[in-house]
């Protein structure tokens, strides 16, 4: 398996023991200094507070995984994951639809940095009736 392909590979059973959640597989795919940034700036140090974070945000949360592109580079490998999330709000009111990007760079086999986008607040501010 190439470069760019096993990165490609390690993010998405990364993603996948992100959803069950399972934050301690998760963990085992970063390096132990990784930077992971949430939407909103939100920046995190280990897979556990980003699942304690969406606790908070969701009821709960899953991907549809639709895309993994890959770039090579200089020593790292960049991994776009793109697709929706689907899931229930707080209050158990379900959605779909919810775009997502995923942005990781791996280095050495493991994942150095993640930063996260997604429709979540612009979905938030429709369901309450704000159109900004």
């Amino acid at each position: 398996m190439d470069q760019t392909a096993a990165a490609a590979a390690l993010v998405e059973r990364f993603l996948v023991a992100s959803m069950v959640p399972d934050p301690e597989t998760a963990g085992t795919f970063m390096a132990p200094d990784v930077a992971i940034t949430f939407t909103g700036g939100r920046k995190f140090q280990h897979p556990r507070e980003a699942t304690a974070f969406n606790a908070g945000r969701y009821k709960w949360v899953k991907k549809k995984m639709e895309r993994t592109d890959v770039a090579p580079g200089n020593g790292e490998t960049i991994v776009y994951n793109t697709g929706t999330l689907y899931g229930e709000w707080p209050d158990g009111t379900p959605f779909e639809g919810n775009r997502y990007v995923d942005r990781f760079v791996v280095r050495d086999g493991k994942i150095v940095k993640m930063d996260v986008w997604n429709d979540s607040a612009e979905r938030l501010l429709t369901r309450h009736g704000i159109e900004a």
